[in-house]
């Protein structure tokens, strides 16, 4: 349910304004009424609104890092270098230093400007292999899936960070941590060397590929989330969350990579598509399920969209919006 007026004239950073999460949680902000300054760095904005304050710089800078926080209420840290199985696969160090960076200036600068709340993404990579439903305690229970090993580190060193800002510090900051499911909807990174695996299936169905290849053997088993339905979470958490406790915000529902193809073929009436599994292609963890039950009984978040509805409203958003062929 939307509680109106919660974000009303209050001043709030996001941290990485031109990328999937930042432009969808801008949206909902934009609708709460906040003043909302945002950081970009080398990619545009993809919300265009004269009420954003947006500012260019690099988050790997502590300087900016202390301007573009001055005044805030609260910070949205969404800024990540992130990047599909392909580019985790050849450059996995891509995803370390620079996160760690950036994670530890925005914290170092929220603090300092006093602001009310910081909120910190992380990622279900933090968890070791299991076959059920991982629960939040359970994070340090092993070692992350082996290609996972850099970017989970890294994420469970920056939640580290937000456990000493939150709570081993005499003026502790207000600081709270969401560990997403995989999320896929609008304003995604639709790239072919960057993107996810929704993303890449959602082009390749609208623009015909024939036949469709999927990298794998398309049964990896993930939790799959339509980003309203983060955002959703978000919120809640922020407003609700008054202690330190990370939290997996997710469906809690199982679906492979065939189950997307298959809805996405029907949902664009591609009857004759032909589909080819590349087993010599780059993936990832087999599967990956998140448990839900704690964020439910801790801020009351449940996840409404079905895959169905997320896809379909994925494949009109990227019709409308994203620059493709109507034939391949």
């Amino acid at each position: 349910m939307r509680r109106a007026g919660l974000f009303k004239n209050k001043r709030v950073v996001i941290a990485g304004g031109a990328g999937f999460v930042g432009s969808n949680l801008i949206n909902r902000l934009l609708s709460e009424g906040a003043t909302i300054k945002a950081t970009v760095h080398k990619k545009s904005p993809q919300i265009i609104n004269s009420k954003i304050d947006y500012v260019r710089g690099d988050l790997t800078k502590g300087d900016f890092c202390r301007k573009i926080v001055r005044g805030a209420d609260y910070v949205f840290m969404c800024a990540a270098n992130t990047s599909g199985a392909a580019v985790i696969e050849k450059t996995p160090l891509v995803h370390v230093t620079g996160n760690i960076i950036m994670n530890s200036l925005m914290l170092e600068a929220a603090y300092e400007a006093k602001a009310k709340k910081f909120l910190f993404i992380s990622s279900n990579t933090v968890y070791p292999v299991t076959n059920h439903p991982v629960r939040e305690s359970e994070m340090m229970n092993g070692e992350p899936f082996f290609k996972y090993f850099p970017v989970a580190w890294m994420k469970r060193y920056s939640e580290i960070l937000c456990e000493i800002y939150a709570t081993k510090i005499k003026d502790p900051m207000n600081v709270v941590v969401v560990r997403p499911a995989n999320l896929y909807g609008p304003y995604d990174d639709f790239a072919w060397e960057t993107s996810h695996v929704v993303p890449a299936l959602v082009r390749k169905v609208i623009e015909r590929h024939n036949p469709i290849e999927v990298w794998g053997d398309g049964r990896d088993v993930k939790d799959l989330m339509y980003v309203d339905d983060f955002i959703e979470g978000v919120m809640l958490v922020v407003t609700k969350l008054k202690k330190f406790k990370p939290l997996n915000i997710g469906t809690g529902i199982p679906v492979s990579v065939r189950d997307v193809l298959k809805i996405l073929i029907e949902v664009e009436n591609f009857d004759d598509a032909k589909i080819v599994f590349d087993k010599t292609k780059p993936t990832m963890i087999k599967k990956r399920l998140i448990d839900v039950s704690l964020a439910r009984r801790l801020v009351g978040f449940k996840s409404n969209t079905t895959l169905r509805e997320g896809l379909q409203k994925t494949v009109e958003w990227y019709k409308q919006n994203g620059n493709f062929k109507n034939s391949f």
